[in-house]
């Protein structure tokens, strides 16, 4: 598995990756293309094709913050689903930052979202706040009730919760 960072919106990639982006996730969970665009070149953040066998099979929006990684989205492609490929993924990121939180919709809400919570349970990740609100992505779309879960035991969660707010969602 190859795990190479995209650092230009003009990459053959993103065409595949934005059209999965916004099938995958819903209008108030993703950024639109004018928002997407400029974290290419942000120093804060890594979008990272995965590639496996030679074939782009999902990606990583990551935001490395003053003590964690933040996963903004994690994604593989729904033909590749159901191959183990997403704990390969899990693997590739605990090895390379040890300090993980992401965020998910509550295991409540449907059979993905009780599966998705399963997978990362799974591997290596635990529930540390199920107050946490993902703010709007911006006009017109509305804020989220969603979980955040890590690989570690965080000090201070509502620290973390901040940066993100102000760093993720500025």
């Amino acid at each position: 598995m190859e795990f190479l960072q995209i650092t230009s919106p003009e990459d053959y990639r993103v065409e595949q990756i934005y059209s999965s982006y916004c099938t995958t996730f819903c209008e108030d969970e993703r950024r639109d293309w004018e928002k997407l665009v400029p974290l290419f070149t942000n120093p804060k953040v890594k979008i990272i094709s995965v590639l496996h066998e030679s074939k782009n099979i999902g990606y990583l929006i990551l935001w490395e913050l003053s003590n964690c990684t933040f996963v903004e989205h994690f994604e593989v492609f729904e033909e590749f689903r159901s191959q183990k490929l997403g704990s390969h993924i899990t693997k590739y990121l605990f090895e390379n930052y040890p300090r993980i939180i992401l965020e998910i919709e509550p295991e409540h809400l449907n059979e993905n979202s009780a599966r998705r919570y399963a997978f990362y349970q799974r591997n290596g990740f635990q529930l540390i706040d199920e107050i946490y609100v993902q703010p709007s992505y911006g006009k017109g779309k509305k804020p989220l009730d969603l979980w955040l879960l890590s690989n570690y035991n965080p000090e201070n969660v509502k620290d973390i919760k901040d940066e993100i707010y102000d760093i993720v969602y500025h």
